[in-house]
Formats: C-alpha cells, structure tokens, sequence
C-alpha cells in the first residue's frame, strides 16, 4: 500500500522577508531546487507516493508550480485552507483522504537527511495516535556562571553547553487522531499535544540524528544554501 504524506506549505514566511514577498517560503531555492521539492523526492524515495500539501498564502503559486507531481512520481494535491489553520487543523480539511491508514505530517520548511520510512514504520508498530520526531540541540552558553556569599565570589563554572529537544516538525498520525481536532478551528501541534496529555493519551517520540534544520529564518535559509553542495541534499 502507498504510504501518505501531508505538507504543511501555508504558512506566510514572515521571517524570510523581503524573499517570501515575491515567492511563497515552501517554493524558495535550495540550491537548484526549491524547498518543497527536494521533500516530495526524498518522501518519493521512501516509499509515500501520495502526497498532499495543505496551502494558504500563494497557494496558487505552488498549484502551478507541481501540478499533479506526475513528473516527480507522485500523486499530489492541493488542498487550501481559506483561514488560518495552524498546524493541525488543515488535516481535517483531508480527513476523507487521510482516515483509512497512517500519515506523516511535516512542516514544509524541514530539511533534514531523516529516514522518514523508518519513522513511519516504528510509529505504525505502537499504539500511540501521535508519533512525535525531536532534534537534540545543542547551544554554547556564552559567560561563565558565578557562585557567590555575599560579594564574596566562592566559585566559577565555566561555559557550559545548553541541551534541549526540539520538536522536529515531522510528525506520524494515525486516524484516531481526528477525533481529538476540531473542525474549521486554529489548533497547532502544541494544542494537540497538550490536549493528548491532559487525556493521558500516549504520544511516542523518534529522535533524529540525521542532519536537520527548519529554514525559519534568514540566517538559516544562507546556511542551508552554503552547505546544500556537501550534503546533497538536493540530488
């Protein structure tokens, strides 16, 4: 059976201006290709053939842009949301395509190396509705702590590095999940999560260690372009 894939492409990449003013974040190049393309080749490679990208702003631009996915080896469509959706919602909008099997949802300014294959098929093996991805980040802290009595100084640690988990935009669901999102509403994966928790509903989680980076940015969309060449990424 084909494996299902939904893209979040709505969003209005507010902080990739002035570039997303002319072109909608997802169509922004990554070296020869644009972002949404690299990731519907690498779902393709792994196995999801049908893929659906939930749009919003610019959606028109995108529609042009792929058309059906023949060339790319895809079933592809488009579905729009005509309000902000968040991160969540826009998958009601498919609940008729999306209720039969599993599906992995990702934001549609991820690139990473990820095995999505692998992640979908150990969410299929457990019970949870929700399987979460998550990247261990890893941020230099830049002064050293000071330990003091009074104005007496007793102690100094130096620079230590800050460790957190991040979620990593990528997401397996599986049908159940649509009784727990409110239809025609905003509702992000944050509400989700908490709405889940709070029900005592277990979520997994599947950390990646592939490279990855969520082009938000400016900065980020310049790193991503200096090292597209090395990782190959849009091969």
């Amino acid at each position: 059976m084909s494996k299902k894939a939904v893209i979040l492409a709505g969003g209005l990449g507010t902080r990739l201006k002035p570039f997303t003013e002319a072109i909608p974040k997802p169509l922004l190049p990554i070296g020869e290709k644009a972002i949404l393309e690299i990731q519907i080749e690498q779902l393709k490679r792994q196995g999801f053939t049908e893929i659906f990208l939930a749009t919003n702003y610019m959606s028109e631009y995108i529609e042009k842009f792929f058309g059906d996915g023949s060339r790319y080896g895809v079933d592809l469509k488009i579905s729009k949301e005509k309000n902000p959706l968040g991160t969540v919602g826009p998958i009601h909008l498919l609940r008729k395509q999306l209720e039969d099997q599993p599906f992995l949802l990702m934001n549609g300014d991820i690139i990473s190396l990820v095995n999505y294959a692998e992640f979908y098929d150990i969410a299929c093996s457990n019970e949870a509705l929700l399987n979460v991805s998550i990247k261990k980040i890893v941020t230099p802290y830049e002064f050293g702590n000071i330990h003091f009595t009074g104005d007496r100084v007793t102690k100094i640690e130096e620079k230590k590095e800050i460790v957190t988990y991040a979620l990593a935009g990528i997401y397996v669901l599986k049908p159940g999940i649509f009784d727990l999102i409110p239809e025609n509403q905003y509702f992000g994966m944050d509400m989700l999560i908490m709405k889940m928790l709070e029900n005592d509903n277990p979520i997994y989680k599947y950390e990646i260690n592939e490279y990855w980076l969520d082009v938000g940015n400016i900065d980020d969309y310049a790193k991503i372009n200096e090292s597209i060449g090395v990782l190959g990424i849009d091969k």
